[in-house]
């Protein structure tokens, strides 16, 4: 099926194109003896299992996409859309519009090993500039949207850039604030709309796929073949919540053999898979999912609409119908408040027969978890009545796994979408484990754990505890190659044995499950010099009071525990928290004689039914507590949500805690003040 996008997007004809992709040898590795390197042009010496997973032959990221459109070149690779029309490029397509971008790279100067920084939203542009920087012998690097220009140079210069691709005028203006202080810049491309104005070496997208005419096929196959599995092709930059971001080296090796090993372990079907793209791309977890896992198992993935965590994603899910799909607790928990929403609204015979459905629903997913064959009776009529219609309205009907990652989920919400038999299965690994190191599938699943490492890697729990707690550590073909420039902080990750060791906390089940309990780094040490994970705590706070958006533990060298707490809010189009309180809460206070539409109203009369709500909330989680010392004794309620804007959140939705104890200082002070 041709594609049906406009030149702009596509670029030169791809019918003068010839057809180059043929099965090249395996590409021989480069001589390394070391595990980790923090230079951009060294190779590293792979963890290569002696037999069996992990020891399969290194390819490269061109090999893996040659072996993809050998066997399904016809079948729709990318799909977008423009004016309300739904556009394609099969893999054939995809893959000479690659090349043809790697070949405008090479002519603007692109020198090997050096950036190529992409900046905007999800777009079949994002990807052919992403694989093309890697044909031509470049490092790709994504760069978050919500960066600033500061930010940006800051990535753009520790990269090394030679050539910036920009969504649009508005991070054109970015990157044309710093590119003064970015010395190796050669080029910018902006890959959507028209230039508000010409300026030198500035290309729209149409311009620089023409770039690449004078450029043979020979001289861009010479670059290809001179690329080895254990060399760097990707850079990730880490969120920066505590210093400078890291750029987070991964080889070739790391983004095609995690990508194989974690389809084989799921079972993805060749050619048969959907996939919708909207997480930003800057970030590890998207990247693999929507682009190498994709590439690999030939899946078709489409591209949500920039305004998709603002509200245009459910259509969208919809329309695209993924066959897995993967989401950050925080797009879970509003598809969550909204279902609970309509809920609320339903009466009579039509609430009774949800509420059968959902207890039906949690026990069939626990027994599937249990992996028992017994179903509850009554369960096929409430699949009838009530599941099949919410996954449709969710546009999940055709999904076999839904996925969430980045950040921990509450059991509360697992548990409501079980209720709904939509179990959520949990994924867990970091930038520098390439994504995934444990993943849970519907074979292989428990409640709030991250489930089992994937095949052909291996965990250890360092210094562990009397309870079996120990930091997380990994080994595999999947651990990084090192941090760009920063030997120390390599160090600091990687041990002399090649074990990455996470900065996270974690036990065992007897079944060999992973469960995580806090962060090294987010441990709180009261005065008292009891150790006090926060996280667990938050989300049971947020989980005994609905009402509540965000919450931040506060603690570390104080006599007591306190908390900032945060209302559940509408948000505006740029993102930003408004005052005005989220249909949920606002049915919460009406339920209780309180008419209060805003955040400020609730806090300028401290309305006593809401305080003692959350105060009661808050007895029951200090009820549970192991020890005085990890009960909450005081809290605050804060005027506005945590956001991406406001610098609470990171673009993965992570709460940045030193930002938010330094924005809220007076606050955090005024707890202690007496004491």
């Amino acid at each position: 099926m041709a594609c049906n996008c406009c030149d702009s997007c596509v670029g030169s004809k791809v019918e003068e194109i010839p057809i180059p992709y043929r099965q090249h040898d395996v590409s021989p590795l480069k001589p390394s003896d070391v595990l980790w390197t923090t230079e951009r042009d060294k190779p590293v010496k792979l963890r290569m299992a002696e037999s069996g997973p992990g020891s399969e032959t290194p390819i490269t990221i061109h090999q893996m996409f040659e072996a993809t459109v050998a066997f399904h070149g016809e079948h729709p690779a990318l799909r977008w859309k423009e004016e309300g029309k739904w556009n394609m490029l099969t893999y054939k397509e995809y893959y000479l519009q690659c090349r043809t971008a790697a070949k405008g790279f090479l002519k603007l100067g692109l020198e090997r090993y050096h950036g190529v920084g992409i900046l905007g939203f999800n777009s079949p542009e994002w990807f052919i500039a992403d694989v093309g920087c890697i044909m031509a012998g470049g490092l790709v690097t994504g760069i978050y949207t919500t960066n600033s220009p500061e930010a940006c140079q800051y990535v753009a210069s520790n990269c090394e850039a030679n050539v910036l691709v920009v969504e649009n005028h508005k991070q054109l203006i970015k990157i044309l604030q710093v590119k003064d202080q970015l010395p190796h810049l050669k080029a910018i491309v902006q890959y959507k709309d028209a230039l508000e104005k010409k300026l030198p070496n500035l290309y729209t997208w149409k311009e620089f796929m023409s770039l690449g005419e004078g450029v043979s096929d020979e001289e861009l196959d010479a670059v290809i073949k001179s690329q080895a599995p254990n060399e760097c092709c990707t850079l990730i930059y880490t969120s920066g919540t505590t210093g400078n971001p890291k750029g987070v080296m991964l080889s070739h090796d790391n983004i095609t053999w995690i990508s194989n090993a974690v389809g084989t372990l799921t079972k993805l079907q060749m050619g048969g898979e959907v996939l919708l793209s909207y997480l930003p791309l800057s970030h590890v977890a998207a990247q693999v999912n929507d682009m190498w896992i994709g590439m690999k198992f030939a899946a078709t993935t489409s591209f949500a609409q920039p305004d998709a965590l603002k509200g245009s994603l459910g259509e969208t899910l919809r329309e695209v119908r993924p066959t897995s799909f993967l989401g950050v607790p925080r797009v879970w928990e509003k598809m969550q408040e909204r279902m609970k929403e309509i809920g609320a609204k339903t009466t009579g015979l039509r609430k009774k027969v949800a509420d059968w459905a959902k207890g039906l629903g949690l026990e069939a997913s626990r027994n599937e978890m249990n992996r028992t064959d017994v179903v509850p009776w009554g369960f096929g009529l409430a699949n009838s009545l009530v599941f099949r219609k919410v996954r449709l309205a969710l546009g999940l009907d055709r999904c076999e796994a839904c996925y969430t990652g980045a950040a921990p989920i509450s059991r509360d919400t697992i548990e409501y979408f079980m209720s709904l038999h939509i179990p959520l299965y949990e994924v867990y690994g970091m930038s520098e484990s390439t994504g995934p190191h444990c993943v849970s599938w519907k074979e292989s699943f428990r409640i709030t754990s991250c489930g089992k490492e994937v095949t052909g890697c291996k965990t250890k729990l360092d210094n562990l505890d009397a309870d079996g707690n120990g930091e997380i550590c990994f080994y595999g073909r999947h651990v990084f190659m090192g941090y760009l420039n920063m030997p120390e902080k390599t160090k600091e990750a990687v041990d002399q044995d090649g074990w990455l060791h996470s900065g996270d906390l974690g036990k065992h089940d007897q079944d060999g499950f992973l469960f995580i309990t806090g962060r090294i780094k987010e441990i709180i040490i009261t005065a008292g010099g009891e150790n006090v994970p926060p996280v667990p705590i938050e989300d049971l706070v947020k989980e005994e009071v609905p009402i509540i958006s965000n919450v931040m533990l506060i603690g570390d060298k104080r006599k007591f525990l306190s908390m900032l707490i945060t209302l559940k809010c509408v948000v505006d189009d740029a993102g930003e928290p408004t005052d005005e309180l989220s249909p949920l809460v606002r049915d919460f206070c009406q339920q209780r004689s309180v008419n209060a539409t805003k955040v400020s109203e609730i806090l300028s009369t401290k309305e006593p039914a809401v305080y003692q709500a959350i105060q009661e909330g808050i007895g029951k989680v200090n009820a549970k507590a192991t020890s005085n010392a990890q009960k909450i004794q005081k809290w605050t309620m804060l005027p506005q949500d945590f956001s991406i804007p406001g610098g609470e959140l990171g673009p993965t939705l992570k709460l940045k805690r030193p930002f938010v104890s330094e924005k809220y200082q007076s606050e955090i002070e005024a707890f202690y003040a007496e004491t």
